[in-house]
C-alpha cells in the first residue's frame, strides 16, 4: 500500500481561528527568520510579534521557528507552509489592489444587472458594446427584475446593480437618478390615420397595442387619463414586452405608446410623434446595495452607465 504524502495544510477548523494579520506575520517571520527584523518590517513591536508567533504555534500545533545560532530556523512544517501561504497572500493582495485601483482595460469582473427588457435595449445594449472596447474583461449577467425579491437578491450578491424607477426602491438601498423618460406614440411610416395634429378622439379610435408587464392586461394609467377626457382606447393587443411592440407596429396599422429611448434609432421604419394629450412619464435610475458601494469595479460600472446616458 502506497503511503500518502503528508502536506502542511491549515485545516478548516484551524482557519476559522486564524486572522489575516496572523498569516501576514507568519509569512514575514518565515522570510526574515528573525523576530526583531520581522517586527521592523511589519511596523510592530517585538513583543507584539512574539505574541503573534505564540498564537500561531498554538493554532498550527507546531513550533514553526526554533532558536538558532543566528536568528531562527523554520521547522519542516513551516517550510512546507511558506510557498502556499505566499501564493494565497499574494492573491489577496492582488485582489485588494485591483479593487482599489480598478483598471478597466485589464480587470476581470462579472456584473449582474437586473432591469426590464426596455432598459436592456435602451441602456444595457450600448453599455455592453462599449465595454468590449473599454473593458473587454468585464462581463454582464442580465437578470429579470423581481421587485419583491430585489433587496434579498442584492444582499446575497445575486444582483449587483438594478436599473429601475428609484422611487420604487427600498430606503435601505442606494440610488442615483439617470434620466427622465417620456412616452411617444408610434406607428408605421405610411400609417393612413396617424398624422401630426391628431385629436384625442382620433387617437382613441386607433388600434392600440398595450404593454402589460404582468401579462394580459388591457388597462394602464393612460386609460385613466383618457377616461377623464371622456374617451376609451381601442386596445386590440396586450403585449408582455416592450421589445415586441415596434416590430408588430411596423408591420401593421397598430399604434402604441412606448418609452422614447426604445425607438430613438427607428425613425426610418416608424413614425414617432407626441401623444395628443399629456401622459405621465417615469424616472430611471441605478439602485445598488451597500455591499457594492466601496467596490471600485462596481463603482466604475456605475460611472460608465451614467456617462453613457449623458452622451
Amino acid at each position: 500500500m502506497k503511503s500518502k504524502k503528508c502536506s502542511a495544510t491549515i485545516h478548516p477548523m484551524d482557519s476559522k481561528r486564524l486572522d489575516l494579520n496572523l498569516l501576514v506575520t507568519l509569512e514575514t517571520l518565515l522570510v526574515e527568520q528573525n523576530v526583531t527584523k520581522a517586527a521592523a518590517r511589519l511596523h510592530l513591536s517585538q513583543p507584539a510579534v512574539s505574541a503573534q508567533l505564540h498564537r500561531l504555534r498554538h493554532e498550527l500545533d507546531d513550533q514553526l521557528l526554533i532558536p538558532a545560532q543566528r536568528g531562527m530556523t523554520p521547522t519542516a512544517k513551516a517550510i512546507e507552509l511558506l510557498d502556499p501561504l505566499r501564493q494565497a497572500l499574494d492573491q489577496v493582495r492582488a485582489t485588494v489592489a485591483t479593487h482599489r485601483n480598478f483598471d478597466p482595460a485589464k480587470a476581470k469582473l462579472t456584473v449582474a444587472i437586473a432591469c426590464t427588457d426596455y432598459l436592456q435595449a435602451a441602456v444595457i445594449k450600448p453599455l455592453v458594446v462599449e465595454l468590449r472596447t473599454r473593458a473587454p474583461g468585464v462581463r454582464v449577467a442580465l437578470r429579470n427584475l423581481d421587485l419583491p425579491q430585489l433587496e434579498a437578491q442584492m444582499a446575497r450578491g445575486e444582483v449587483d446593480l438594478v436599473l429601475m424607477t428609484p422611487q420604487d426602491a427600498r430606503p435601505s438601498l442606494r440610488t442615483r437618478h439617470l434620466f427622465d423618460e417620456r412616452y411617444v406614440l408610434i406607428g408605421r411610416c405610411k400609417h393612413p390615420r396617424l398624422r401630426k395634429g391628431i385629436t384625442v378622439e382620433e387617437f382613441a379610435r386607433l388600434e392600440h397595442v398595450v404593454v402589460s408587464l404582468g401579462g394580459g392586461g388591457f388597462v394602464t394609467p393612460v386609460d385613466s387619463a383618457l377616461a377623464a377626457l371622456g374617451y376609451k382606447r381601442n386596445a386590440v393587443l396586450s403585449a408582455a414586452s416592450f421589445l415586441f411592440v415596434p416590430e408588430i407596429v411596423s408591420d401593421s396599422d397598430f399604434v402604441a405608446l412606448v418609452p422614447e429611448r426604445l425607438v430613438r434609432d427607428r425613425s426610418n421604419t416608424l413614425k414617432v410623434m407626441d401623444c395628443p394629450f399629456p401622459v405621465e412619464g417615469f424616472a430611471v435610475g441605478m439602485v445598488w446595495h451597500e455591499r457594492s458601494q466601496g467596490h471600485s469595479g462596481q463603482r466604475w460600472i456605475r460611472e460608465a452607465i451614467a456617462s453613457l446616458i449623458n452622451t
